[in-house]
């Protein structure tokens, strides 16, 4: 195991915003960690070696651990994420509440395959978990994965997935989140709305992107998304081989406010978790230095100037 510390959307999606029912205290920074791992199509495995990395984690301070896109299965065969689809209520998150509780720590999972509204059809579903074990929040990706990748495979998410329609934001002990998955990192207007509409301070970016487009545009997205948001990115992925088909690229990180880099992994494939502190007044200053959000133009200007 390695460690390290280091625009107006259409009217048709709605919002959510999850919070405890109780004020949240906040220290002026906070610790959270972001796991990168190599899943399989074993739950077992990935469930121990998901419960190793949120010890380390606690062990490192860390009041929140996030996870990547698919952490608790990557199928080897077509088919196979659908029939081990469950609901949020079954053994499966059940075991991961545990984890949290035990660990008295928060977890990002990112990419779980919910069962869907049929049993053609799955959800991916990122699911937010307090240090008591509770499910505090729960996003389904909106921007599904129908790619001809440039010199690789193609994908077609939509024939086995539903997507989301909810703009998902949680209250934590470590800050404002704002929840999406994987692809969503290629529409900024989402982030511009967690950002500007729904006042999120860290962004959680859970992925599994491949091997080509993540080389490719992994870390200058991401970087962008905290930089025209003003907020820090948390940025977990899925890394290396998974099977004889399919290879993720890995580099977890996690990004400020100003777009520095402030955790990485020393090595991209590799299993293990980076540290960082989120610094809630330095996304105060770097908001209040540039004022980008008093600067925004209103939707009703791009109306009048089209």
């Amino acid at each position: 195991m390695n460690f390290c510390l280091n625009t107006q959307l259409s009217t048709r999606y709605n919002f959510t915003v999850a919070s405890a029912g109780k004020s949240i205290a906040m220290a002026n920074s906070v610790r959270v960690a972001a796991a990168q791992m190599t899943s399989v199509n074993n739950l077992a495995v990935n469930f121990a070696t998901c419960s190793r990395l949120v010890k380390e984690a606690a062990s490192a301070g860390a009041k929140l651990l996030c996870f990547p896109e698919n952490f608790s299965f990557v199928g080897d065969l077509q088919g196979e994420s659908l029939k081990i689809a469950e609901t949020l209520d079954g053994p499966i998150m059940t075991g991961y509440r545990s984890l949290a509780r035990e660990s008295n720590i928060w977890l990002s999972l990112g990419g779980f395959q919910e069962k869907g509204s049929d049993d053609a059809h799955l959800r991916n579903t990122h699911v937010l978990i307090d240090d008591n074990g509770n499910i505090r929040s729960t996003y389904s990706k909106m921007h599904l994965f129908d790619v001809d990748v440039p010199g690789g495979a193609v994908y077609k998410e939509s024939s086995f997935t539903e997507a989301g329609n909810d703009i998902v934001v949680a209250d934590s002990a470590c800050g404002r989140l704002g929840l999406t998955v994987c692809y969503d990192l290629r529409f900024p207007e989402l982030y511009q709305q967690l950002r500007f509409n729904h006042d999120a301070q860290v962004l959680l970016v859970p992925a599994a992107f491949t091997t080509v487009t993540g080389q490719a545009h992994w870390e200058i997205l991401l970087r962008a998304r905290a930089i025209e948001t003003q907020c820090y990115v948390i940025a977990a992925a899925q890394a290396g081989k998974h099977n004889e088909k399919r290879e993720s690229y890995g580099d977890t990180l996690i990004i400020d406010p100003w777009g520095t880099i402030v955790g990485r992994l020393s090595d991209r494939t590799s299993t293990g978790i980076t540290v960082a502190d989120i610094d809630f007044s330095l996304i105060d200053s770097v908001q209040a230095k540039m004022p980008v959000s008093k600067h925004r133009k209103p939707a009703e200007f791009w109306n009048q100037h089209p």
